[in-house]
This record gives structure tokens, C-alpha cells and sequence, in this order.
């Protein structure tokens, strides 16, 4: 397997050091300061640009616009949320759950519509979601799922279920596939096209944008870094996975491994075998999550999790290298597609996802500090963070809106445990969903661990 640069993604897109944005020099005084250029800060800076383009407004990123997840996830623009519909629900009520689902499968084409109006080519291709039942006791908990989502309101044209025929005509995967479920809402999209992308299009309405500029700490009124404070009436935090750097932050957000792989383009022969005509994104039933995409040129990209913890929620550069998961990634892409074996990897990569301790993302902006947030997204964010940007610009312009209104806005997950029992938690839950697989895999029957230690780590 061949290593190149960060991601696929950001393979010819990743600005060589001599060529990034000039950094913070000196003091600056702003009306809003974001610290991180990914898609939550980007996102935001763009919606308070459109929403008055007389703010003044600065983001702040320690390396360049869409260095970490942004530029490194697996190109799924989803409707998906960490926390469950349930779970919501509990706090907030039947109604106000409900709204946040409805609120991000219009996200999906928000997204899609920017990127249209601002003549951004993010190779969008809005297939849906299959996720397919590889044996019994994936097809007992899909066909639950679809269940529970029609408990919910969600109809034919949200969630639906395919039968084994209409499931191989979309994408013939070698793995006895019992059945899929199908939703729309999801585009698969070449992520860092998106982000540096976004960047050119806040600069170029005003925002000032400082790269290889690291935020040392974070107060009320003020960013503070080596070279410089910027100091403003709102200060967004907009870090994700690398949340736990932050002086104060360690515990707020455990950053957690996800890794990828992607082939050299495919020959034609082999889509007319599988199909995969509408790109749809794809995944399936298993607990140790998968995902992969049809690209544009036409690889596969496949990512799946499995990378241990880092202990002490320290960011480790060899974590993103892990081999042990390319080879596990490797083999379950050959056996989902054998007519792929001889095809060359030419990229491997990984990086760190932001993950609350209740697993329920989160996006808010305290009126007494002046400091706002947005993030926890357990690798669900290209397009939960449009949510957010467009959310945290009405909240720092103090509008009072249904974005401002929905259920996980000024939501606070508390702090996870203390070492080592931060260790122990997720290496337990990645020994349990593993194993778990192994057991459904053997004897056709749904393994309960691993629910049971989802509810004990609180997703």
C-alpha cells in the first residue's frame, strides 16, 4: 500500500508551506475571531459575511484551511446526527427531535446549493445512503431501525427498504447482501475541494483568514497566540478533534482515530460488474463502522474505525498511520469487491474525530463570556457543520430563529473521565464493537455487548 500526503482528498490541494496564507503578526481588534479553518469556522465566517458584510471577522488556523477532518473525512454530506432521535427526544421533546432531523436533511442540500450558487466544483452527487444487511443479525437491526424511524414520521421518501435484487443492482457487493437500507439524504462530495474552496469565498468577502497560526488559549474577548492577540466581541471555538490541545479543554472532547484507503481509478468493466451508478454512499450493518464512496475519477475511498485511543487524548501523528487498520480496511474492500484485487492503494491517511462524552454534538455561544462552540460529531460533520455555521452566525448577530431554537443548541456534554478510566472506556468499547462483529459474523445472531457498552460510554 502506497502513502500519499494527508488524504486523497488533499493530494494537489494542500498548499506547500511557502504558499499558505501569511500568520497573525501582532494584535488585532475584530468583532468575531473563529479559531480553527475547517468546515465548522469556514462555514460560519461565510454565513456572517453574507449575513453583514461589514463584520469584521478573523479566523485562525494552526496549519492551513482544511488540514484536519475537513480535509480528510470520507466525503459523506449525511443527514446524521451522533445522538439518537430517542435520545433527543428525552430531552427535549417528540416535536423538537424531530425538527433537528427534519433541519439536517435540509442541511444536505444547503450544502449542495452553496456549492452550486458559488460555482464551487465539490464533485457532488446526491445517491443516498445504502446500508447494506451482510447476514442475519444485520438485517434483524436494520429492519428495526427502519421501524423506528417510521415511529418517528419518516416515510417512504426519507428511509426505505430494498430487497436483495434491487440492493445488488444498485451496488453488487460480493457479501451475501440480505437487503439494504436506503435514504436520500446524503451526497457524496470530494470534501477538501469544499474547504479550500470555502476559504477562497470567505476571503474573498472580507474575512481575514491567518494560517499556520496556533490559539495558545482561549478567554472571554480574546484568541491569544504566540505572535499576537486578537481580541473581539465573539470568540467561536471551531476545533474538533484537537479540541484536547487547548489548555482547559483535555477532557471535552476525546479526539478518536478514523483511517482510509483509496484505490487507483477503476476500469469501466469493473462498474458495469457493480454498478454503483448514482455514487451512492455505502456502507452496512456492522458495529466497528465502514464507509466508502464512488469518487469522481473513480476509485473506491473506503474508511472504517479501529484505530486505538491515544491515552491522555494526546493528538499522535502515528496514529493516522496505523498499519494493522489499512491491512483490516484492505481486506474487507476485497471482500465487499474481489474484482478490485491487483488494483493498487495509492492513498492511505487517517485523523483525529472529536467525540463528546455523551456522543451529542453540540453548538452554542454563552451571552455572559462571549465565547461560542460547535463540534462533537463523531465523524458525522460535512454537513452538520453547515448547521452550525449558519446557527452560530444567528446566534452572534442575536437573532432568534428556528436554527437558534433547535434542541442542540446550548447543549453541554460533560467532561470525560479522568486517565486511565478515559483509556479503559474506549478501549472498551472498540474491544466490544470488534468482538461483536465477530460474533454476529460466526453465529448469524445479534450480539448485545455492543449496545450495552454504547449506553455505557452514553451514545
Amino acid at each position: 500500500m502506497a502513502d500519499s500526503a494527508l488524504s486523497l482528498w488533499l493530494d494537489g490541494l494542500a498548499p506547500d508551506r511557502a504558499d499558505r496564507r501569511a500568520g497573525l503578526t501582532g494584535d488585532l481588534d475584530v468583532d468575531v475571531v473563529i479559531v480553527g479553518a475547517g468546515f465548522t469556522g469556514l462555514w460560519t465566517a461565510y454565513y456572517l459575511a453574507e449575513a453583514d458584510p461589514g463584520l469584521r471577522v478573523a479566523v485562525l488556523e494552526a496549519e492551513f484551511a482544511g488540514f484536519g477532518a475537513s480535509g480528510r473525512n470520507g466525503g459523506w454530506c449525511s443527514a446524521l446526527f451522533p445522538a439518537s432521535t430517542a435520545r433527543i427526544a428525552r430531552d427535549h421533546g417528540r416535536d423538537a427531535a424531530i425538527a433537528l432531523r427534519r433541519a439536517l436533511f435540509e442541511t444536505v442540500d444547503e450544502v449542495g446549493r452553496v456549492a452550486h450558487t458559488e460555482g464551487l466544483d465539490i464533485d457532488w452527487a446526491k445517491g443516498g445512503t445504502l446500508t447494506l444487511a451482510a447476514g442475519a443479525a444485520q438485517e434483524e437491526r436494520l429492519r428495526a431501525e427502519l421501524a423506528e424511524e417510521r415511529d418517528w414520521g419518516f416515510g417512504e421518501d426519507d428511509y426505505r427498504w430494498l430487497g436483495p435484487e434491487e440492493a445488488r443492482t444498485r451496488v453488487g457487493v460480493a457479501t451475501g447482501v440480505r437487503g439494504a437500507l436506503y435514504t436520500p439524504h446524503c451526497a457524496a462530495i470530494h470534501p477538501a475541494k469544499l474547504a479550500r474552496g470555502l476559504a477562497s469565498l470567505v476571503e474573498a468577502r472580507g474575512v481575514r483568514l491567518f494560517e499556520d497560526t496556533r490559539v495558545l488559549r482561549l478567554e472571554p474577548g480574546r484568541a491569544v497566540t504566540a505572535d499576537g492577540t486578537v481580541t473581539a466581541d465573539a470568540v467561536i471555538r471551531a476545533t474538533e478533534g484537537y479540541t484536547s490541545a487547548l489548555p482547559g479543554f483535555r477532557r471535552a472532547v476525546a479526539p478518536l482515530y478514523s483511517l482510509m484507503i483509496a484505490t487507483e481509478p477503476l476500469p469501466a468493466w469493473f462498474f458495469d460488474s457493480v454498478g454503483w451508478r448514482a455514487r451512492e454512499t455505502l456502507t452496512d450493518g456492522r458495529h466497528l463502522i465502514i464507509y466508502a464512496q464512488r469518487t469522481a475519477d473513480d476509485r473506491i475511498a473506503l474508511g472504517g474505525r479501529g484505530a486505538p485511543y491515544p491515552f491522555g487524548s494526546k493528538l499522535r501523528p502515528e496514529a493516522e498511520r496505523d498499519q494493522s487498520v489499512f491491512a483490516a480496511l484492505h481486506r474487507t474492500l476485497l471482500g465487499m469487491f474481489p474484482g478490485v484485487t491487483g488494483a493498487a492503494i495509492t492513498h492511505t491517511w487517517g485523523g483525529p474525530l472529536g467525540v463528546p462524552r455523551d456522543w451529542h454534538a453540540s453548538v452554542g455561544l454563552d451571552p455572559a463570556t462571549g465565547i461560542g462552540w460547535a463540534g462533537g460529531y463523531v465523524g458525522d460533520g460535512v454537513s452538520t457543520t453547515n448547521l452550525a455555521g449558519r446557527t452560530l452566525a444567528d446566534l452572534v448577530l442575536e437573532r432568534d430563529t428556528e436554527l437558534t431554537r433547535l434542541p442542540w443548541v446550548g447543549h453541554r456534554s460533560p467532561n470525560w473521565e479522568p486517565e486511565p478510566f478515559r483509556w479503559l472506556g474506549m478501549s472498551g468499547g472498540l474491544w466490544a464493537m470488534t468482538s461483536a462483529d465477530k460474533i454476529e459474523a460466526r453465529t448469524g445472531h445479534r450480539a448485545r455487548r455492543a449496545s450495552a457498552m454504547q449506553r455505557l460510554l452514553g451514545g
